[in-house]
């Protein structure tokens, strides 16, 4: 991403209002596992506008859905593990940069495993588990993380297949948006 234009910009907050909607309105939410496809809108964030535009629509996303929608108390380190979900997403699956290469379907290995597994198991099972172990004191952290692991597996296993589903809807999209930047 060169810069942000104001074209740039409103994709993104539609991208952000998107990511609020489907996460506090469209998830099925039970109590050993909450199942939806707020990650979309971060991917193709990431997708089109690389790690910056990840990162806003993940951190963005997060701070805004959590402080007009709240599911309980809000904590500043699920919105910056939100934007570091969308930096991982746009380092490795940005179709600008040098390092993707313009085949019809996406590569598993790096650009999807890699990027999956740093958002679900880094920055979801290992900080998201700190941050809940933090404001809900009454488990210890590997308590918490061991009730989590099966909701970050499986949706670990959800993006992985729908990522590389995703990659030519933000080819095109990607393709429209540099030919109308460049008129």
């Amino acid at each position: 991403m060169k810069k942000l234009s104001l074209r740039s910009l409103c994709h993104l907050a539609i991208l952000v209002a998107l990511e609020v909607v489907l996460n506090r309105f469209l998830s099925i939410q039970t109590p050993f596992l909450k199942i939806g496809l707020s990650f979309v809108p971060v991917v193709m964030g990431g997708m089109l506008y690389g790690p910056l535009g990840g990162a806003i629509v993940g951190g963005l996303g997060d701070m805004i859905g959590a402080l007009l929608f709240p599911f309980g108390p809000y904590h500043p380190g699920f919105s910056v593990c939100g934007a570091l979900m969308g930096a991982a997403y746009g380092w490795f699956m940005y179709i600008g940069s040098a390092r993707y290469d313009n085949r019809e379907h996406m590569r598993l290995w790096p650009n999807v495993i890699v990027p999956v597994a740093l958002a679900c198991f880094v920055a979801g099972l290992l900080l998201n588990t700190l941050w809940v172990s933090q404001l809900y004191g009454s488990r210890t952290y590997w308590g918490w993380f061991i009730y989590r692991v099966p909701d970050e597996i499986g949706m670990a296993v959800v993006k992985t297949v729908l990522c590389p589903v995703l990659a030519p809807l933000a080819r095109q999209l990607y393709k429209l948006s540099v030919v109308k930047n460049a008129e």
